[in-house]
């Protein structure tokens, strides 16, 4: 009897398991969310650095300096500081507080008014941030902001209800909407595979090709008007003032901070939060500890939306009082940055959202006052997500260390 010692062909090497894919997303992620606090705030002194310098370019009186800079260098310098200073200044007290106005009221209005604007950002921002830390790439908080504002602002002019109750309704009708909306998306992740960048991509266009449908049914706006618009919601869905007029603050900015502080609960302290952060981390090594990886993507996408939907309800209950095709504005896009500025923590989003409000409010006492253009308030935003988006970039420029990463086992 013979014994068939010839070496073992050699086995084929096994197919790559689709979690392959997945960890490089989730690398490139965890890359962006690797800057800390210092490398935020780098990042927005270079964003307000290279604004500064957009200002300078786009003044008249800078460039008619720079042509007899050799001649008079100084005054080249100093009209250059001054018009920095003067645009920088009336952002500042359009944003936050107005040491030029006549009255008290409207000394301390702007700040408010960076508060309102922030709201919407806020909330959306939120439900972006807990994406990201699951591992996930919601783009679609624009179409969820939508879905959000076009439910809540339905019910907010269409059910005749007492108020509180109506408010309450409409705020739930929003919710619901914007956790439907992102919840397809993560029922296509689960269940088949697709890339929620592009699927969250697509819903946001069907989500204001929607709106725009809706607003020319009449029983849908309940008016006759030719303008693309509802009529106005009810005052018993309105969002209470919490200041009196002139002040716009209005009950949305609690919801704002109920909400962060339930985001931090859902991560911090929940048994779910724990499978969400564990998914996010590392979904093979959670399916191999038994959890349901496509039960977590589906429910981290409904509570993501719900919250960007709760954006959109805020911003049609609290500020708007219609529905309009601008409705959502850039909320949705504008909440990726505040998100990837707030590093995707609860209290980062929230601080993050109020500093691009005061953008958003300040804005507009700049362009006013300075004749600067508006767009370079957009521009600074822009390099911010840019720098935020490449932590390794902004070491560099600042020559920061490298920090440690703890070594990880496979």
């Amino acid at each position: 009897m013979t014994t068939d010692i010839s070496p073992a062909a050699p086995s084929a090497a096994p197919p790559p398991e689709p979690e392959a894919e997945e960890g490089k997303e989730q690398t490139l992620l965890q890359q962006i969310m690797s800057g800390s606090w210092l490398v935020s705030l780098l990042a927005i002194v270079l964003a307000l650095l290279f604004g500064g310098i957009l200002i300078a370019v786009s003044n008249a009186e800078v460039v008619a300096a720079a042509e007899n800079f050799f001649a008079a260098p100084g005054e080249f310098f100093a009209t250059l500081f001054q018009t920095v200073g003067n645009a920088y200044s009336a952002l500042f007290r359009g944003a936050v507080f107005d040491w030029e106005a006549r009255t008290t009221e409207r000394a301390i209005r702007p700040l408010t008014e960076s508060m309102v604007s922030g709201t919407p950002l806020i909330l959306t921002g939120l439900g972006i941030a807990l994406a990201f830390r699951c591992g996930l790439f919601n783009i679609g908080g624009q179409g969820q902001v939508i879905l959000g504002a076009t439910i809540a602002g339905f019910l907010g002019y269409a059910l005749p209800l007492p108020p509180v109750v109506h408010m309450l309704l409409a705020v739930l009708g929003g919710i619901i909407g914007g956790a439907i909306w992102a919840g397809i998306a993560g029922v296509l992740k689960a269940r088949t595979g697709a890339n929620e960048v592009i699927v969250t991509i697509m819903l946001n266009s069907i989500a204001g090709y929607a709106l725009g449908y809706l607003l020319k049914q009449n029983w849908f706006t309940h008016t006759n008007s030719a303008n693309p618009q509802s009529r106005v919601i009810d005052d018993s869905s309105q969002m209470f003032l919490l200041l009196p007029p002139p002040f716009r603050l209005h009950f949305g900015f609690i919801i704002a901070i109920l909400a962060t502080i339930f985001v931090w609960w859902l991560l911090e302290r929940s048994t779910v939060g724990f499978e969400f952060k564990a998914v996010g981390a590392n979904p093979h090594a959670a399916r191999t500890a038994g959890i349901s990886v496509s039960k977590v993507t589906i429910l981290v996408m409904i509570v993501a939306g719900a919250l960007a939907g709760l954006g959109g309800a805020a911003q049609v209950l609290g500020t708007e009082y219609k529905l309009t095709g601008g409705i959502s504005g850039s909320i949705g896009f504008d909440a990726i940055t505040v998100a990837l500025l707030g590093r995707s923590k609860p209290l980062g989003t929230f601080l993050a959202g109020l500093l691009f409000g005061a953008f958003k409010a300040g804005g507009y006492l700049m362009q006013s006052q300075t004749g600067t253009p508006i767009d370079i308030v957009l521009v600074v935003q822009s390099v911010i997500v840019l720098l935020i988006a490449a932590p390794p970039l902004v070491r560099s420029i600042f020559r920061l260390p490298t920090p440690v990463l703890k070594r990880k086992e496979d």
